[in-house]
């Protein structure tokens, strides 16, 4: 009579496949405080806007706060859909604010493409390695992958042959710092992707979180900027997360219209629409150029934390690793001798309380088991110094 009682379900086959994500699973982990986390792709919170979000807030909810509070249109708030467009014009792009959708962060524009493009076992182009958060998105819809080659210069275009894109619903593709390496693709190879993928047909979203962030190098531009030129159909992702704080769950897909209107029609039957409040707030605070002002003082963030482990890893770590070296973003990728698996290195490192993120999730047909990701954003730089000094001595101690 003491034991509970177990409801029983009958999950759908696409609950089975559910699985958690390798990185949730370990920032349990780094929820010690003692834990010295490299693993979490959190934006880092020192460069939050608080007083301009609670101002923003506090401003609509006084002049307009009836209509904050009320239902509002799918594709998302009039004036912001107009400014993303205006943003996106400015760079270059030709786009109306007719083929914006406004999102509930770039995670559900993913989830949403998942539901519009993708059948069972459609082939997915996909970077090897890529966004594992993409991969779990995508992998609830049960396509089946095709991992197009990288190498220190990101996506091989040379490598995507009509066979390989033959039937192919999309690449997807982070040209800017990507998760997880933190390459960034070459104007160059951007052309000549573009080239590539109008001439076998083949559809790529440009997931671009990170393009705000450079704090080296030249900016490139993006490939929804440069499709038009090149008869390229390209779906760009951006989000508001890493210019003002992810607690605001807010991003947006540009795209073309008959692919908007359909990604309204899937988002009307998840949520109706992203907050209206929300919306509204983080208009009021872009409308006057702030970014302009504020993203400075955040890419000087990440410059210096990013130097600060790119130091200690020359200083601490063996010569027979190699690691990327990131003009822009939150993330560095560490390449190890092959015979050192990342995930046994994980559990001794966590043992010293220290924790990063092993890189073969990332990978979608596995393999690759000697690499890792770190990232810098959240992390002060004399603790930077103490856990690379930490994942040195372990890498040497494998090396020896």
């Amino acid at each position: 009579m003491d034991k509970p009682i177990e409801p029983a379900f009958s999950f759908s086959e696409r609950a089975q496949q559910l699985t958690s994500s390798a990185i949730r699973e370990i920032l349990k982990v780094t929820e010690r405080p003692e834990v010295i986390s490299f693993a979490g792709g959190l934006p880092a919170p020192a460069g939050f806007p608080v007083e301009v979000v609670r101002a923003a807030f506090d401003k609509v909810l006084a002049t307009n706060g009836r209509a904050a509070l009320q239902y509002g249109p799918t594709e998302g708030y009039r004036p912001l859909r107009e400014w993303v467009a205006a943003d996106l014009a400015a760079a270059g792009a030709q786009v109306s604010p007719e083929q914006i959708l406004i999102v509930s962060g770039s995670q559900q524009a993913l989830d949403l493409l998942g539901k519009v493009l993708i059948d069972k076992d459609s082939k997915v182009l996909v970077e090897d390695p890529s966004y594992l958060g993409a991969l779990q998105s995508f992998s609830l819809y049960q396509p089946q992958y095709v991992p197009v080659p990288t190498d220190e210069g990101g996506l091989i275009p040379e490598a995507i042959t009509p066979e390989l894109a033959a039937g192919a619903r999309f690449l997807y593709a982070l040209p800017n710092f990507q998760n997880p390496t933190g390459r960034t693709l070459s104007l160059e190879r951007r052309i000549a992707l573009l080239k590539r993928a109008a001439e076998l047909g083949l559809a790529i979203i440009e997931d671009d979180p990170y393009g705000e962030l450079r704090y080296a190098g030249e900016p490139q531009p993006g490939l929804f900027t440069l499709a038009t030129e090149y008869g390229a159909n390209v779906i760009r992702l951006g989000t508001f997360s890493k210019v003002l704080a992810p607690g605001l769950r807010l991003g947006f897909i540009a795209a073309a219209r008959p692919i908007i209107d359909k990604l309204v029609q899937a988002k009307q039957a998840t949520d109706l629409h992203t907050p209206t409040l929300t919306q509204m707030a983080v208009y009021e605070i872009v409308k006057d150029g702030f970014l302009q002002e504020h993203l400075p003082n955040v890419r000087e963030i990440y410059r210096k934390q990013g130097r600060c482990m790119l130091e200690a890893i020359e200083r601490e770590f063996p010569d027979t690793v190699s690691w990327t070296r990131p003009e822009g973003g939150m993330f560095l990728w560490v390449t190890l001798p092959g015979h050192i698996d990342s995930t046994a290195l994980l559990q001794k490192a966590i043992e010293q309380n220290v924790a990063f993120v092993p890189g073969a999730p990332f990978y979608s047909g596995g393999g690759r088991a000697n690499t890792m990701r770190l990232s810098f954003a959240t992390v002060p730089e004399d603790k930077i110094r103490a856990g690379i000094a930490i994942l040195g001595k372990l890498l040497k101690e494998y090396t020896a």
